[in-house]
């Protein structure tokens, strides 16, 4: 007996005076077992930068269609064809690389005040009882309120030059790495510091051997946060009075209804803060090799 013959269902014979039932012998099909890691294997050898551009490239084409067929009016948003003609135009009589240069000196003034501070009362409020008393409750106040509603009192410190905007950039800053470097160094590992201790380091070796590289993931987590905000609180700063600088041309882009200048400022803020994000990623590759990572599958 074959394998077809013993897997087949048996016969089944028609009683009299009703009518016939055919039934029909198929031949057993086995279908291979795929392993599920070998499943869509395809999608995973095409570039993953090439994955990656699928959706803004449809985003973009959706968005040709539907100002090409009138669907989406150009005084509500211009077409991707005349925004990449006002940047190019932009580009080339200068104006956007010195308003970019501008921007980018408010933001990286702006990165360093905020970030020594923050990382300063992180270090003074984390290492110590004591300093977590005293900076703390002041900090976990302050971060509560909203640090753009604080540009009305900015002003009238410090006037409606350069000082308010960078100040508005260094606060929002110094909140998110001070939560974060905070939460790095209190979230040592307790075990590593009685290792330390055993092998005869004293205060100052395992602050610099064992916390401060424990703190080092949260710390570059709130650097991350830190340039995100950095390039939010510009976008406040520089509506105030500005006469230079990517939020003064949206300024004046408003004024006279250039929707295409105002698209190409928003898309030169998304790359300042796609590089700086960049940036921050390979900081944490080259600093942060030590630490075993989840990277999907």
């Amino acid at each position: 007996m074959t394998l077809d013959h013993a897997l087949a269902p048996p016969d089944i014979s028609p009683k009299s005076g009703s009518p016939e039932i055919s039934v029909h012998r198929s031949p057993l099909v086995l279908e291979p077992v795929v392993p599920a890691a070998a499943r869509g294997t395809r999608l995973r050898n095409v570039p993953r930068w090439l994955r990656r551009t699928v959706g803004p490239l449809l985003l973009l084409a959706l968005w040709q269609v539907l100002s090409a067929t009138g669907v989406l009016h150009p005084d509500i948003l211009a077409s991707p064809g005349t925004i990449a003609r006002a940047g190019s135009d932009l580009i080339a009589d200068g104006t956007l690389p010195s308003a970019m240069g501008i921007s980018l000196q408010r933001v990286a003034v702006g990165l360093v005040l905020g970030g020594a501070v923050g990382t300063a009362l992180a270090l003074v409020s984390g290492l110590s009882r004591l300093g977590e008393d005293l900076v703390d409750a002041s900090v976990q106040m302050l971060r509560t309120v909203p640090w753009v509603g604080l540009i009305p009192l900015f002003i009238i410190w410090l006037g409606i030059g350069e000082a308010p905007k960078v100040a508005l950039i260094a606060l929002g800053v110094a909140f998110h790495l001070y939560l974060n470097v905070y939460a790095g160094i209190r979230g040592v590992d307790p075990q590593l510091i009685e290792a330390g201790e055993s092998l005869g380091l004293g205060r100052w070796g395992l602050v610099r051997h064992v916390v401060l590289p424990g703190a080092l993931p949260g710390a570059m987590t709130g650097l991350r946060y830190s340039l995100a905000t950095a390039w939010l609180a510009l976008v406040f700063g520089e509506s105030v009075n500005a006469d230079a600088g990517i939020g003064f041309l949206m300024n004046q882009a408003r004024e006279f209804f250039r929707t295409d200048v105002i698209v190409v400022c928003l898309v030169v803020y998304a790359f300042l803060g796609l590089t700086a994000d960049v940036i921050v990623r390979i900081l944490e590759r080259l600093l942060l090799q030590w630490r075993p990572t989840f990277t999907g599958q």
